[in-house]
Parts: structure tokens; sequence; C-alpha cells
């Protein structure tokens, strides 16, 4: 019996390991729309409902490789490009316009920014899930960590320092956060 609570100690370390490498990116997009958004909640929704759809999308692609054409992800970088390119135009049409603080996109547009920037995690678990043993152990981490990512997300927008950096470039980085996300994407395939 202790062995498998070892096994399990080993499997529960990988899974977290493999979690914090391929989401440290978020954790900046994170920042951004905690520090934009009307409600912290709607930006812990959204980064569920991303997640939750990359894990779905991961353990499909697991259970049939031919389920998962690789030829689509590119294209999830489309939705970051849209909306970067949503936000920039608005930003240039109302530059003028100070009094108006920049709105985070809705918690859909923050979910699909999510799948999107999730497209190198989906290449990364679905061989991953497809050996693993413990499949549930990888989900139960997974979105544990979701949790403790959005608290660091919401740590970072919440600090002095970059709250006023965020406050005075947020509205600038975040078009450029989500081009920039929406062309590594596409141009990843």
């Amino acid at each position: 019996m202790s062995e498998n609570a070892a096994v399990d100690l080993g499997v529960i370390g990988q899974a977290a390991g493999m979690f914090a490498v391929t989401n440290v990116d978020d954790l900046v997009l994170l920042a951004l729309f905690f520090a934009q958004a009307k409600s912290a909640w709607q930006v812990v929704t959204a980064q569920y409902l991303g997640f939750t759809a990359i894990l779905a999308i991961a353990v499909v692609g697991a259970l049939g490789a031919s389920l998962l054409p690789t030829q689509f992800r590119p294209w999830l970088g489309l939705i970051p490009l849209a909306l970067g390119l949503k936000a920039a135009w608005s930003l240039w049409r109302g530059s003028d316009d100070e009094d108006e603080p920049a709105a985070a996109p809705g918690i859909l547009a923050m979910a699909g920014v999510t799948l999107a920037n999730g497209g190198d995690n989906i290449g990364v678990y679905v061989p991953v899930f497809a050996v693993a043993d413990s499949l549930w152990v990888y989900l139960v981490v997974f979105l544990l960590l979701v949790g403790v990512w959005c608290l660091a997300g919401w740590f970072l927008a919440s600090r002095q320092v970059v709250a006023r950096a965020l406050a005075k470039w947020g509205h600038i980085a975040l078009p450029v956060v989500l081009i920039a996300i929406g062309l590594l994407v596409l141009f990843s395939g």
C-alpha cells in the first residue's frame, strides 16, 4: 500500500512539474486579465473553462490520436489574434478617451484565449496522457493548479508596482500579448 502512495506522489510531482512548465506564459496573461476585469471570478471562471477544454481535447486526443488533427491546433491562434487586433483597434480609435478604463474581454473570450494559448499544452499532454497509468491524478493536479495559477496572477496584478505598471501600460500590453500569442500559435504548426 505504501508503494502505491510513493507512485502516486511521484505522479503528482510529475504532473505539477509538467503543469508549471507548460503554463508559465499564462501568468502574464492572467495578471493582465485580473488588472482589467470587473470581477476576479470572471477571470477564474474563464481560466477554468479554457483549461477544462484543453484537458478535454488532450484526453480525447490521447484516447484516439486521429480524433485530434494536428493541423487544426495552429488555427486556434486566430482567437487571441482576433481579440488582440480588436483591442488594438479600439485602443487606436479611442486613444483620446482616458476617462474610460479598458475593459477586459468577457468570460468566453478569456476562455478562448486560454484554450488557444494551450495548443502547446495539448501537444505535450496528449502523448503523456496516452501512456499514463494514473490519468485521473494528472487531471486532478492540473485542475487544482489552475486555482494556484489564478492566485498567482491575481497576486501579481494586485502588487502596487505591478498594478501601477498594468494601469499605465496594460491597455497597450493586452493587445500586444494577445496578438503575439495568436501569431505564435498560428505559426507553431
